[in-house]
């Protein structure tokens, strides 16, 4: 059974074909990386307009690269929310439009289930499968969940973040420091050059929900670290470099960056990785979960793999490859896998929702 996944919920236009929910015939992502990165950050308009021009050919490589035509398609699925509505529209819309022309049932999925997905796929195909009920920590630039994963595909929110998303902090802290966006992946390439140690964030208690995360006193803890240093001039070189040079590489970034400011940035990592993991052992002890899946745009972050492998949790931790660990529509088309067996199909009045709910 093939399925065609649409993905847009934020600057990604991406579209898969996946066959029985666990075989990648082909993944397609266009990346506006480049068009939001002068901003620091994703700019709403200019990320629904991106998906407007490139939707259509987008959809088109990926049938070709399947070797799947629209007739041979049992049904197309395509995210729903939660994102930015302006860019939920624009995959979901030209879905509904490819089903109602074609005939085909349409399938509604939630952006959170698809990053879960991404790993059940990937630990299918690997004859690894996932054991439930698993502990599912789904941490990106604007979702940090924790979820219980039940036998039938059920879901129950444990804990979530209360202000900013793990990512969000990366591109935070990034930004403020003068690297460019994202911020994530250059905090992860240089944190091993640092000093984890060297500088001491605390995290507050949390009153009510225990299992709930809140990062936006690490940020401003950054900020007081940096306003306390005259590091101005830092700051404009590194920001001078990213203009200069989108794609630095490693050994250029290092060369404008203080050890002082390596040592923050391994500390930073740290203290992220460490909440995130100590809350995720916490919730999979609570529902005695069998297994744990880490997912989103954070969990390609190698500090979080090593530190997840050096934890020697008493059950397997699952992470997905790196290409399906960001935002794409494989996960998309795999999430909606289980939903065509029990026939769980959307209708054509199916609304964008940038702030739909998973449990």
């Amino acid at each position: 059974m093939y399925i065609l996944g649409i993905e847009s919920s934020c600057d990604e236009t991406a579209a898969a074909v996946v066959e029985n929910g666990e075989t990648v015939l082909s993944s397609v992502v266009a990346s506006q990386m480049d068009t939001h990165g002068k901003y620091g950050g994703v700019v709403p308009e200019l990320a629904s307009r991106e998906h407007l021009r490139a939707i259509v050919p987008v959809v088109r490589e990926a049938l070709e690269r399947a070797a799947v035509s629209l007739s041979g398609l049992d049904a197309i699925a395509a995210t729903s929310g939660p994102g930015l509505v302006g860019s939920l529209l624009v995959g979901l819309t030209y879905a509904k439009s490819l089903a109602f022309a074609r005939g085909l049932p349409l399938i509604a999925v939630n952006h959170i289930e698809g990053h879960i997905h991404a790993v059940i796929l990937e630990s299918r195909r690997a004859g690894t499968p996932v054991e439930l009920p698993a502990l599912a920590l789904v941490a990106s630039g604007g979702h940090t969940h924790l979820f219980r994963v039940d036998e039938n595909f059920g879901y129950a929110l444990l804990g979530k973040t209360r202000d900013d998303a793990a990512g969000e902090a990366y591109d935070k802290v990034a930004k403020l420091l003068g690297f460019p966006y994202p911020g994530g992946p250059i905090i992860d390439c240089l944190a091993p050059h640092g000093n984890p140690l060297a500088v001491r964030f605390t995290f507050a208690k949390m009153k009510g929900n225990a299992l709930d995360f809140s990062f936006s006193g690490l940020k401003t803890a950054v900020l007081r670290w940096v306003e306390a240093r005259d590091l101005a001039a830092a700051i404009a070189a590194r920001r001078a470099l990213a203009r200069a040079e989108p794609h630095a590489s490693l050994e250029q970034w290092l060369a404008v960056t203080q050890p002082e400011t390596l040592d923050l940035l391994a500390s930073f990592q740290h203290a992220v990785i460490n909440e995130l993991l100590t809350r995720a052992a916490a919730s999979a002890a609570q529902i005695h979960a069998r297994a744990m899946i880490v997912s989103g745009g954070v969990s390609a972050n190698a500090g979080l793999r090593a530190a997840a492998r050096a934890a020697h949790l008493p059950y397997p931790v699952h992470f997905p490859s790196p290409g399906l660990a960001t935002d794409n529509a494989a996960m998309i088309a795999a999430a909606a896998f289980p939903k065509l067996l029990r026939r769980e199909f959307a209708g054509f009045d199916t609304a964008a929702d940038a702030s739909l709910k998973l449990a």
